[in-house]
């Protein structure tokens, strides 16, 4: 508030509200709204809210109207003496002095309390900064060792791929000398097996002309064939035991010598 302001601000403390219509003027220069001047005044003795001041004088607490009417002005200082009015009006002032004085150390305290809380605030963010600077400091330098691990991690990643396909491609080869041995392997079975089949002694026949010579079964050459897997299988065009093959079945030339017999 200014000396240009025409409003007084309540005096008591928790309250600093505009004064309008009735106020509550104490000797001791406070002034009160009338809800908080009529709930303190109204017990006795009276105690100033602001000061603490004992208010026991008839005169020491006045209900004042802060617009009075025409008539109130008119009448109120009339048929007194100029020095008592001047008097009168020198006290009116020096009231309103105090309560401007009053009002102006008010802000500048609450300016000063501002202004440290403000100091401790940007001194509390400070210290905020600060420990949040060194916390991203710390995890940058753990990001840095982080990618250096993982670096390490591919580059082992690499050379464990790298052995894996020299393994593969070993195991290839490995696998396709294997297949090769096998195959030959039991080419040279099928060929033992042969073998075993035809008679031990050509002469035999020779030498026991009333015996006949064992048919030896007529085979066909096994034909190898891969299947899906891989594997080589063989296959032969020889028939079990005891099936006719395409030369024992009878022909037309055979039965030329049976009778014909039609058939009604």
């Amino acid at each position: 508030m200014s000396f240009c302001d025409d409003t007084l601000l309540c005096n008591f403390p928790k309250c600093r509200t505009k004064l309008s219509g009735f106020a509550w003027v104490t000797a001791c220069s406070h002034v009160f709204c009338d809800q908080h001047g009529s709930g303190e005044f109204s017990r006795s003795p009276a105690i100033c809210p602001a000061c603490s001041s004992a208010l026991s004088g008839k005169l020491d607490i006045v209900r004042s109207e802060l617009s009075p009417s025409e008539e109130y002005k008119a009448m109120v200082l009339a048929g007194l003496r100029p020095d008592v009015v001047l008097d009168i009006s020198a006290r009116a002032l020096a009231f309103w002095s105090y309560q401007v004085h009053q009002e102006h150390m008010y802000q500048e305290y609450s300016l000063s309390r501002a202004e440290a809380q403000l100091k401790q605030m940007e001194k509390v963010l400070t210290q905020q900064n600060q420990s949040r600077e060194l916390e991203l400091t710390g995890m940058r330098g753990e990001i840095a060792s982080l990618k250096k691990v993982m670096e390490e991690y591919k580059r082992k990643y690499s050379e464990v791929s790298e052995k894996l396909m020299e393994r593969n491609r070993q195991y290839q080869k490995l696998q396709a000398l294997y297949d090769s041995l096998r195959l030959r392997n039991m080419v040279v079975d099928v060929g033992e097996r042969d073998s075993l089949l035809q008679p031990a002694h050509p002469n035999f026949t020779a030498c026991h002309p009333g015996v006949p010579r064992p048919a030896t079964p007529h085979r066909s050459p096994p034909f190898v064939s891969a299947s899906h897997d891989g594997e080589s299988r063989f296959f032969s065009c020889v028939e079990p035991d005891g099936a006719k093959n395409f030369f024992q079945f009878s022909s037309p030339a055979r039965e030329r010598g049976r009778p014909f017999t039609k058939k009604h």
